[in-house]
């Protein structure tokens, strides 16, 4: 365009395509800025004076929205520049675009899902360590996570920064492989027994005193003994008192029936006396037949054999108790886990949503 005052305008239409360096560190919550500098190697200032015909920069009113990145801004700048070859100054035009991700699609395809993998493996510590299930479903959970990794690596340029997501993902994939961990741990103590194991002092005195106080978790049996009220308890009492008194009086009836028997056998076997006549005609006693022997032998079997099973049954007793101390010791570091690791994952998810510039950009 050639105007009356001899001023010449030519725009050529023209596309550019320029590199920049990406800075993923808040991926996928960034912002990028890509620099296009305009200017003439040839023609100093004095030959070529380029000026901003807006202030505000690049007209971006033509801009094509873009699925994946939103047009912040072209803000330009006139730069005058001297170099030692020549006093003459350079003249060049800096424009700066400034975009920023979409973050919709990867919060809803990877922040989310990520999120409710990592939420099922803390609900792992729900499950009964007898349902064989624990274990598998924070295998399972470590590897989808691991899946979703590589998918975050691919859609990366392979740098050497690490993006907002990454860091993520690897606080999460650590806590799902401490449940591993951890789970091994509570099945290693559910399965233990007495001819196995020996509880520790220190063990009882953390997972059996301490840890249940600040969990507030308690035993069945000893939660039904603190309900009970006082009259209750004091009735209960009593009717174990009538108890224990009408088995001692069956015990004591079932021995006096004995003592009789016994003390009959012997006045009966006393009598059978035999006398044998010597020549001489004195008599003297050659054999007196007792059978008192064989019922206090009877009885002092039937005392070893109740000995017997009383110890087996009070042994059996205690190595009960035992496997239920380490059962309960199990229960207790489930319940810890569960508490920690979803602690853990809250503050992860919101430090990391509270660190990034923006959280969604729709």
């Amino acid at each position: 365009v050639v105007r009356s005052n001899g001023s010449c305008v030519y725009i050529p239409p023209g596309i550019f395509k320029s590199t920049c360096k990406i800075d993923i560190t808040w991926f996928p919550f960034d912002d990028q800025r890509c620099e296009m500098k305009f200017g003439s190697w040839t023609y100093d200032g004095l030959q070529l004076d380029l000026q901003l015909q807006d202030e505000g920069g690049g007209d971006i009113s033509s801009f094509i929205t873009n699925g994946e990145w939103d047009l912040l801004g072209v803000p330009g700048k006139r730069n005058e520049l001297f170099y030692n070859c020549c006093p003459e100054p350079y003249i060049d035009i800096t424009f700066v675009i400034i975009i920023r991700r979409r973050t919709l699609y990867y919060f809803f395809n990877l922040i989310v899902p990520c999120v409710l993998i990592a939420s099922m493996a803390v609900l792992g510590f729900t499950l009964p360590p007898d349902s064989g299930e624990k274990l598998s479903l924070d295998v399972t959970v470590l590897l989808s996570l691991t899946f979703f990794l590589n998918m975050v690596a691919e859609t990366m340029p392979p740098t050497s920064e690490r993006p907002l997501i990454g860091t993520y993902f690897n606080c999460i994939m650590f806590m799902v492989a401490s449940s591993v961990v951890s789970t091994i741990l509570i099945l290693n103590y559910h399965h233990r027994n007495a001819d196995t194991h020996d509880m520790s002092p220190w063990i009882r005195l953390v997972f059996l005193e301490w840890m249940p106080c600040l969990l507030r978790m308690s035993r069945p049996s000893e939660e039904d003994k603190t309900s009970l009220t006082e009259a209750t308890r004091k009735a209960l009492k009593l009717k174990e008192l009538e108890l224990k008194e009408r088995s001692s009086k069956s015990l004591l009836a079932n021995v006096l029936d004995i003592d009789d028997d016994f003390r009959h056998n012997t006045l009966q076997s006393s009598s059978h006396t035999f006398l044998r006549h010597d020549d001489s005609g004195g008599g003297t006693i050659l054999h007196a037949t007792t059978s008192c022997i064989g019922p206090h032998r009877e009885l002092t079997l039937i005392l070893k054999e109740l000995r017997v099973i009383t110890d087996k049954i009070q042994k059996e007793d205690e190595a009960a108790e035992i496997t239920n101390d380490w059962k309960f010791a199990a229960m207790v570091v489930d319940r810890m886990c569960l508490i920690i690791f979803t602690l853990f994952t809250i503050l992860a998810t919101v430090a990391v949503l509270c660190s990034a510039p923006h959280i969604i950009v729709t």
